[in-house]
């Protein structure tokens, strides 16, 4: 399966959770999200990254929770949960508060609102551990090169510590030693923290010996064209994404949107000239690949369609307090997610498997 399959198939699932706040919708993404992770990764280290960030989202959560019940909210309600001490602050603080009232339809949209941003982070994860990152960064297009390795480095440093972290604890398990508390998570986190350190030394030396950087020469007048489409371009899909998103752009938002791809598409293939690298074995965007970037784009394309046709199901009321409602199509429209499960190819047995 292409890398960037995954990858689109994901931030797919991440629009659609950014389209609503309904608590019912978002934890149907997750669920969806989490069978496709659960029934297709492989054995690799990024793989177990997915529990990770579901931790963190609901890390996410609380901590809106808890920033709201100290700082208040702009929401207004009238049931009255219990009331903090409320702490004077100075004349030039005016406009904020530290404690005082906390009522239940602040917490509400707190809930709301945090939720959908742990949504997002678990759509993320999700493209963590499926897609894996060497082979994404084999297929960007040379002009990207040097940037990709950026950011897949900055992809794969999450999964790795995860996997280190999982691995200290196993060997402290195993010598009957703590795993938990804060002296543990002390010991624990050095040998994680040396551990990375030294494996993007090994890392960097690796790439340098085998030529990684190395660009070829080429005209100003090719690198002043480049430049000018790539950054026009980016202005282009920049003004045509903002005017299909805005209520009184839809009749320029697309024409804007396509020249600015088309320059942008025609910078990136001159400032592939820079790069001297060939590529070993690409990857093939088969039937399966579009099968599975087109599921994500449908689940977005439908909710941000439902949006707009029916708000109040995608977006509950807080003010007054009443129960989400689960919008039936829109759900339908999450499920199509659910197709990955059935049409990626299934990973290989783990040796362990074999072994029993």
């Amino acid at each position: 399966m292409h890398a960037g399959a995954w990858w689109l198939w994901a931030l797919g699932l991440a629009t659609a959770a950014s389209r609503t706040t309904n608590p019912l919708l978002l934890g149907l993404i997750v669920g969806v999200a989490g069978y496709v992770v659960a029934a297709r990764r492989t054995d690799a280290p990024w793989a177990r990254s997915y529990g990770a960030f579901v931790k963190l989202g609901l890390f996410v959560i609380g901590l809106r929770l808890v920033f709201s019940m100290l700082l208040g909210s702009p929401i207004p309600g009238t049931h009255t949960l219990f009331t903090l001490p409320e702490i004077p602050l100075p004349a030039w603080a005016q406009g904020i508060r530290f404690g005082g009232r906390v009522t239940a339809e602040q917490l509400v949209f707190a809930f709301y609102d945090g939720a959908k941003l742990a949504t997002l982070l678990i759509c993320v994860g999700a493209a963590n551990a499926l897609a894996n990152p060497a082979r994404l960064l084999k297929s960007l297009p040379a002009a990207l090169y040097e940037a990709g390795v950026a950011v897949v480095v900055a992809m794969t440093f999450a999964p790795n510590m995860v996997a280190d972290v999982v691995r200290l604890r196993t060997a402290r398990r195993l010598r009957g030693r703590p795993t938990g508390g804060v002296k543990a998570v002390l010991q624990i986190g050095l040998p994680v923290l040396e551990g990375a350190l030294e494996r993007s030394v090994a890392v960097a030396a690796s790439m340098d010996a085998r030529g990684y950087g190395r660009t070829a020469h080429v005209p100003p007048a090719v690198r002043h064209t480049t430049n000018a489409l790539t950054l026009g371009g980016l202005l282009g899909m920049c003004a045509g994404t903002y005017g299909l998103l805005a209520a009184e752009g839809a009749g320029y938002g697309l024409p804007v949107l396509g020249i600015g791809l088309v320059l942008a598409l025609a910078g990136l293939r001159l400032g592939g000239r820079r790069s001297v690298r060939t590529r070993y074995r690409p990857d093939r965007w088969g039937v399966r690949a579009w099968l599975v970037a087109g599921s994500g784009a449908a689940v977005a394309a439908l909710l941000i369609r439902a949006a707009s046709v029916d708000p109040e199901g995608l977006r509950p009321g807080v003010v007054p307090l009443v129960a989400p409602a689960l919008p039936l199509w829109p759900a339908a429209a999450i499920l199509i997610g659910l197709l990955p499960a059935l049409v990626a190819p299934v990973p290989p047995t783990s040796s362990k498997e074999l072994d029993r």
